[in-house]
């Protein structure tokens, strides 16, 4: 006669699934996300890079000026334009001058690159205008000859709207290779803004 007992009863924690152990309070649509914390390293470089941050911000952008990326690049650039200018030396801001270069295909790609880099937000890529006039027809605004182009580059006009780029410039040569390039854009036919300001006569022509 064998003597047969009965299945000996787990305790209830013990059938608890261990993973459901791992869950959170949290649900969603019925979906419940695990307790997974991150790892140490990942938070304390999360915690690292806020505390950089206060440095890198007092030191960039609150310190001694000449500090941010901007102004090393300006530096720079102000560098190798004066290197480029002993060739032509200092640019009147008249007439001839800016006929002179509007013509002369070399200097007129610096001219090109003074605008590209900071007309074109408001002048567009073209000159055809954005929150700025166009800049390819025949109606111009605060211009009558073509060497008002550098006195408004120079001096800014509209209150500010066109801001005076005299001392953001570091060489007048800047200026008027810039207003050269503007003057050139001058029936590009470009697709633009329609026209502003008075009907002016057409540029001189070139005595070279």
């Amino acid at each position: 006669m064998s003597v047969t007992s009965d299945p000996v009863e787990q305790p209830a924690e013990q059938l608890v699934d261990p993973q459901e152990e791992l869950l959170t309070d949290h649900s969603y649509d019925g979906i419940q996300e695990y307790d997974n914390p991150l790892p140490g390293w990942w938070t304390w470089l999360f915690i690292g890079s806020f505390f950089f941050s206060i440095f890198y911000v007092v030191y960039f952008h609150m310190g001694a000026t000449g500090r941010t990326i901007q102004d090393q690049y300006d530096q720079q650039a102000a560098r190798i334009f004066e290197l480029r200018f002993a060739e032509i030396g200092e640019l009147k801001l008249d007439e001839a001058t800016i006929v002179q270069y509007m013509n002369d295909p070399k200097w007129l790609s610096v001219g090109k690159v003074i605008y590209k880099t900071n007309c074109v937000s408001c002048h567009g890529p073209e000159g055809g205008g954005l929150v700025g006039p166009n800049l390819t027809d025949d109606h111009w605004k605060n211009v009558r000859k073509i060497e008002d182009i550098a006195t408004v580059i120079q001096d800014g006009a509209a209150n500010g709207a066109m801001p005076a780029w005299r001392n953001r410039l570091s060489h007048v040569n800047q200026i008027v290779l810039s207003a050269a390039y503007v003057a050139s854009l001058r029936g590009n036919g470009a697709t633009g803004k329609s026209p502003e300001g008075d009907l002016i006569p057409p540029w001189p022509e070139s005595k070279q």
